[in-house]
Protein backbone atom coordinates (compact mmCIF):
# COMPACT_ATOMS: atom_id res chain seq x y z
CA UNK A 1 0.00 0.00 0.00
CA UNK A 2 1.21 3.45 -0.48
CA UNK A 3 1.96 6.99 1.64
CA UNK A 4 -0.49 9.74 0.12
CA UNK A 5 -2.12 12.61 1.28
CA UNK A 6 -5.20 13.66 0.70
CA UNK A 7 -6.63 17.24 0.55
CA UNK A 8 -9.60 19.41 0.29
CA UNK A 9 -9.96 23.24 0.12
CA UNK A 10 -12.87 25.27 0.58
CA UNK A 11 -12.75 28.57 -0.80
CA UNK A 12 -14.46 31.74 -0.45
CA UNK A 13 -15.62 33.01 -4.14
CA UNK A 14 -14.99 31.57 -7.72
CA UNK A 15 -10.90 32.96 -7.55
CA UNK A 16 -8.68 29.93 -7.74
CA UNK A 17 -6.51 31.48 -5.06
CA UNK A 18 -9.46 32.41 -2.46
CA UNK A 19 -8.72 29.04 -0.38
CA UNK A 20 -10.58 29.61 3.01
CA UNK A 21 -10.25 26.13 4.66
CA UNK A 22 -7.67 23.28 4.35
CA UNK A 23 -8.06 19.74 5.41
CA UNK A 24 -5.15 16.94 5.24
CA UNK A 25 -5.34 13.43 5.53
CA UNK A 26 -2.04 11.47 5.53
CA UNK A 27 -2.39 8.13 4.60
CA UNK A 28 0.02 5.20 5.23
CA UNK A 29 -0.53 1.85 4.61
CA UNK A 30 -3.75 1.23 4.45
CA UNK A 31 -4.55 3.93 7.11
CA UNK A 32 -4.95 7.62 8.00
CA UNK A 33 -2.21 8.42 10.27
CA UNK A 34 -2.53 12.54 10.31
CA UNK A 35 -5.38 14.72 9.70
CA UNK A 36 -4.82 18.65 9.55
CA UNK A 37 -6.90 21.21 9.27
CA UNK A 38 -6.52 24.77 8.99
CA UNK A 39 -8.57 28.09 7.89
CA UNK A 40 -6.71 30.39 5.83
CA UNK A 41 -7.07 34.30 5.26
CA UNK A 42 -8.05 34.34 1.35
CA UNK A 43 -6.51 37.77 -0.11
CA UNK A 44 -9.57 39.54 0.16
CA UNK A 45 -12.62 39.77 2.26
CA UNK A 46 -15.31 39.12 -0.02
CA UNK A 47 -16.86 35.60 0.54
CA UNK A 48 -19.88 34.05 -2.21
CA UNK A 49 -19.46 30.95 -0.32
CA UNK A 50 -20.53 31.10 2.94
CA UNK A 51 -23.92 29.37 1.99
CA UNK A 52 -22.10 25.61 1.23
CA UNK A 53 -19.64 25.82 3.79
CA UNK A 54 -20.23 28.20 6.67
CA UNK A 55 -17.88 30.38 6.49
CA UNK A 56 -17.45 34.06 6.59
CA UNK A 57 -14.73 36.76 6.85
CA UNK A 58 -14.78 37.13 10.56
CA UNK A 59 -14.03 32.98 11.11
CA UNK A 60 -10.86 33.41 8.96
CA UNK A 61 -9.84 37.23 9.33
CA UNK A 62 -6.98 36.60 12.10
CA UNK A 63 -5.83 33.00 10.36
CA UNK A 64 -2.51 32.77 8.77
CA UNK A 65 -2.31 32.96 4.69
CA UNK A 66 -2.12 29.87 2.42
CA UNK A 67 1.77 30.59 2.51
CA UNK A 68 1.89 30.20 5.94
CA UNK A 69 -0.78 27.07 6.32
CA UNK A 70 1.05 25.42 3.30
CA UNK A 71 4.89 26.00 5.04
CA UNK A 72 3.70 24.13 8.05
CA UNK A 73 1.53 21.18 6.55
CA UNK A 74 4.84 20.53 4.29
CA UNK A 75 6.37 18.26 6.96
CA UNK A 76 3.60 16.15 6.95
CA UNK A 77 3.03 16.24 2.74
CA UNK A 78 7.14 15.28 2.54
CA UNK A 79 7.46 11.96 0.99
CA UNK A 80 3.94 11.10 0.12
CA UNK A 81 3.69 9.01 -3.78
CA UNK A 82 0.40 11.25 -4.54
CA UNK A 83 -2.13 13.58 -3.64
CA UNK A 84 -5.87 12.81 -3.44
CA UNK A 85 -8.68 14.96 -4.18
CA UNK A 86 -12.91 14.29 -5.22
CA UNK A 87 -12.75 16.22 -8.12
CA UNK A 88 -8.74 16.77 -8.33
CA UNK A 89 -9.21 19.45 -11.12
CA UNK A 90 -10.90 21.78 -8.48
CA UNK A 91 -8.25 20.89 -5.81
CA UNK A 92 -5.28 21.06 -7.86
CA UNK A 93 -6.37 24.54 -9.23
CA UNK A 94 -7.24 25.72 -6.26
CA UNK A 95 -3.38 24.68 -4.93
CA UNK A 96 -2.01 25.74 -8.14
CA UNK A 97 -3.21 29.23 -7.74
CA UNK A 98 -2.39 30.11 -4.51
CA UNK A 99 1.26 28.68 -4.88
CA UNK A 100 1.26 31.10 -7.98
CA UNK A 101 0.04 34.24 -5.91
CA UNK A 102 2.10 33.24 -3.24
CA UNK A 103 4.97 32.50 -5.83
CA UNK A 104 5.70 28.79 -4.19
CA UNK A 105 6.60 25.96 -6.20
CA UNK A 106 3.42 23.74 -6.61
CA UNK A 107 3.54 20.20 -5.73
CA UNK A 108 5.30 17.63 -8.01
CA UNK A 109 3.35 14.66 -6.70
CA UNK A 110 0.82 13.57 -9.14
CA UNK A 111 -3.13 14.37 -8.10
CA UNK A 112 -5.54 11.32 -8.37
CA UNK A 113 -9.30 12.24 -9.00
CA UNK A 114 -11.14 10.05 -6.47
CA UNK A 115 -14.57 10.61 -8.71
CA UNK A 116 -12.47 8.72 -11.54
CA UNK A 117 -11.43 6.80 -9.05
CA UNK A 118 -14.84 5.51 -7.78
CA UNK A 119 -15.97 5.47 -11.49
CA UNK A 120 -13.77 3.21 -12.66
CA UNK A 121 -13.42 0.84 -9.33
CA UNK A 122 -17.07 0.00 -8.94
CA UNK A 123 -18.79 2.32 -11.27
CA UNK A 124 -20.57 4.96 -9.08
CA UNK A 125 -22.65 7.44 -10.84
CA UNK A 126 -23.43 9.88 -9.62
CA UNK A 127 -20.36 10.00 -8.00
CA UNK A 128 -20.52 12.98 -5.77
CA UNK A 129 -18.90 13.07 -2.34
CA UNK A 130 -21.99 12.19 -0.57
CA UNK A 131 -22.71 9.99 -3.12
CA UNK A 132 -19.44 7.59 -3.05
CA UNK A 133 -19.49 8.03 0.79
CA UNK A 134 -22.83 6.36 1.12
CA UNK A 135 -21.71 3.62 -1.62
CA UNK A 136 -18.87 2.89 0.38
CA UNK A 137 -20.18 3.37 3.76
CA UNK A 138 -17.87 6.30 4.71
CA UNK A 139 -18.91 8.93 7.38
CA UNK A 140 -19.06 12.30 5.95
CA UNK A 141 -19.76 15.98 6.76
CA UNK A 142 -19.62 17.46 3.80
CA UNK A 143 -18.16 20.86 2.79
CA UNK A 144 -16.26 20.34 6.11
CA UNK A 145 -12.72 20.50 4.80
CA UNK A 146 -11.19 17.77 7.19
CA UNK A 147 -14.31 15.65 6.68
CA UNK A 148 -13.91 15.71 2.87
CA UNK A 149 -10.84 15.11 2.93
CA UNK A 150 -10.17 12.04 5.51
CA UNK A 151 -13.73 11.01 3.31
CA UNK A 152 -11.35 11.19 0.02
CA UNK A 153 -8.79 8.92 2.09
CA UNK A 154 -11.01 6.42 2.35
CA UNK A 155 -12.00 5.87 -0.87
CA UNK A 156 -8.59 5.44 -1.94
CA UNK A 157 -8.24 2.83 1.16
CA UNK A 158 -11.25 1.15 -0.25
CA UNK A 159 -9.97 0.96 -3.56
CA UNK A 160 -6.57 0.00 -2.54
CA UNK A 161 -8.41 -3.09 -0.97
CA UNK A 162 -10.07 -3.92 -3.79
CA UNK A 163 -7.03 -3.89 -5.70
CA UNK A 164 -6.54 -0.77 -6.99
CA UNK A 165 -2.66 0.43 -7.44
CA UNK A 166 -1.47 3.80 -8.21
CA UNK A 167 1.09 3.94 -10.96
CA UNK A 168 3.71 6.99 -10.30
CA UNK A 169 3.63 7.67 -13.64
CA UNK A 170 1.07 10.62 -14.37
CA UNK A 171 -0.91 9.25 -10.92
CA UNK A 172 -2.87 5.75 -13.62
CA UNK A 173 -3.05 2.17 -12.83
Amino acid sequence: MSRFAAIDFETATYGGDSACALGVAIVEDGRIVQQLYELIRPPTRQFSFTHIHGLTWADVKAASPFDAVWEAMAPALAGVEFLAAHNAPFDKGVLNACCTRYRLPPPVQPFVCTVQLARAQWDIRPTKLPDVCRYLGIELRHHQADSDAAACARIVIAAEQAGWRHCERRGRR
